[in-house]
């Protein structure tokens, strides 16, 4: 069992090798080149009985995990999107694992209650949000929009399938457009709505939500004696980052009485820009507002910033009062437990305090702008291809787009080619990039978004592009 003595050497060294992990992590393939079962065919089936030392496990870290790991702070990382650190974050973390606090009511932390709500304060001032919007920290999104989700049912219901079920609260509906994220589905399912209450709306040529349609379906569940009760508008929508009509789908909204709930996981980080904050035109009628730091804003997984207008709403939806969590400064403070699902909580502001501090706003502001410029840089090349088309608006950092081979009209051959040309580039170990599906079409899908990307590691790719196209079959 390892003393204090032993934890300094050890923590020494591994700061050393955290610090020479980001100066040669260029060296690693970005995604694991593993098969499935490699790793668990080097674990010991049982748990070892006597301790061992600290050295021998770093020793396996480095030979068995390592080289099963894909490596999201990369520069190379293209997908999905991305879950960027920082050294100040990293440092912030390290502190939150030291401590150990369990940071569940001001009680247990009162730092970390305070600087929690001064931090969503700081964050709403930076990305233009209303002051009449409390927040707070989750996880992740996704539970963030189960907490509207459920906070909008009970709202709606008069807290009565909280306290009795259902009943006769069956007919609520909730609506999102086709290219929200699937964490709405699993939400939906959660809450109880059920899978069929979830009215998916079409989507524009722009990927964004169709408005008018949102309207004639809310006016169609009313005539069936349906009863509305949550829209979700996506800005930045996991396929495209299309944006949807924030403004038109709030004064829908109000005139519906429906709860608006917007999803800007990814992009929500990217409105610290002034110039972007158009974004989020009418976010003065929303009733909840989620956006993860986690991705674009540099901080570590997990840290999601939910804000929520009807403080009291959210505090009645989801608190319970047992004999033992009952303390005398109750109603002077925050106690976050109150405030979502979860009872037990990270010291998360930590991180992010760090963050916001060593960056300054002006940092934070240079990185999203130079990401966007390496994105538009991509794009520009794109276009001047006569064989490859952009498939969907680059309104931020992400660009869609297809290889189309002179000759070749057949759509699902076309989808083929594209489908081996990424499988190829990510083979490399060079760089990774994912796919999406626009009407049909087999989109790459690539976002120059990692804390230390440059504008070298985009011309990279785009040469690799190249060649990996001249070495495709064009009758792949």
């Amino acid at each position: 069992m390892m003393n204090a003595e032993e934890f300094r050497k050890h923590g020494h060294d591994l700061v050393d090798w955290m610090a020479d992990y980001f100066e040669q992590i260029e060296q690693f393939p970005v995604k694991s080149k593993v098969a499935p079962g490699d790793i668990l065919a080097q674990l010991p089936e049982t748990p070892p009985h006597e301790g061992e030392p600290f050295p021998n496990i770093m020793a396996d870290f480095q030979k068995t995990i390592v080289p099963g790991m894909t490596h999201w702070q990369h520069p190379g990382f293209f997908a999905y999107f991305n879950a960027n650190n920082s050294f100040p974050s990293i440092l912030g973390e390290m502190l939150m694992a030291t401590m150990g606090a369990q940071c569940m009511i001001w009680e247990t932390s009162p730092a970390a209650a305070e600087l929690e709500e001064r931090t969503m304060q700081w964050l709403a001032q930076m990305i233009g949000l209303p002051n009449n919007l409390h927040g707070v920290i989750q996880d992740t999104a996704s539970t963030a929009t189960l907490v509207a989700l459920l906070t909008a049912r009970e709202k709606y219901s008069n807290y009565e399938v909280n306290q009795k079920g259902f009943g006769n609260h069956l007919d609520f509906r909730v609506y999102c457009s086709q290219e929200t994220h699937s964490s709405i589905e699993k939400g939906v399912k959660i809450a109880g709505f059920g899978k069929e209450n979830l009215v998916k709306i079409e989507v524009d040529g722009d990927f964004a939500l169709n408005a008018k349609t949102l309207e004639e379906a809310i006016k169609k569940d009313i005539t069936a004696g349906k009863k509305p009760l949550c829209v979700v508008a996506a800005i930045g929508t996991t396929g495209t980052t299309a944006i949807d009509p924030l403004d038109k789908i709030a004064n829908i909204c109000k005139k519906y009485n429906c709860w608006l709930h917007v999803d800007a996981a990814y992009a929500g980080s990217a409105l610290v820009l002034p110039e972007l904050q158009w974004m989020i035109k009418g976010v003065e009628q929303a009733n909840s507002f989620v956006f993860n730091p986690h991705k674009w804003l540099f901080v570590n997984f997990d840290c999601t910033a939910y804000y929520v207008k009807d403080k009291e709403a959210l505090l009645r939806t989801f608190e319970i009062l047992p004999e033992y969590l009952k303390t005398g400064t109750r109603g002077k403070v925050k106690d976050y437990r109150d405030w979502g699902i979860q009872l037990g909580r990270r010291f998360r502001a930590l991180k992010l305090w760090f963050v916001i501090r060593n960056f300054g706003v002006k940092g934070l502001q240079d990185k999203i702008r130079k990401h966007n410029r390496l994105a538009h840089w991509l794009k520009e090349k794109v276009e001047a291809h006569t064989e490859m088309k952009i498939l969907a608006p680059v309104s931020l950092n992400l660009v869609c787009f297809q290889y189309r081979p002179k000759g070749i009209a057949d759509e699902e051959k076309i989808n083929k080619i594209n489908a081996e040309i990424l499988q190829n580039i990510n083979d490399t170990g060079k760089f990774y990039i994912t796919h999406t599906k626009l009407k049909g079409k087999y989109a790459i899908r690539v976002v120059p978004g990692q804390t230390h990307v440059a504008q070298r590691h985009v011309e990279q790719f785009w040469e690799l592009l190249l060649e990996t196209i001249g070495n495709t079959s064009p009758t792949a």
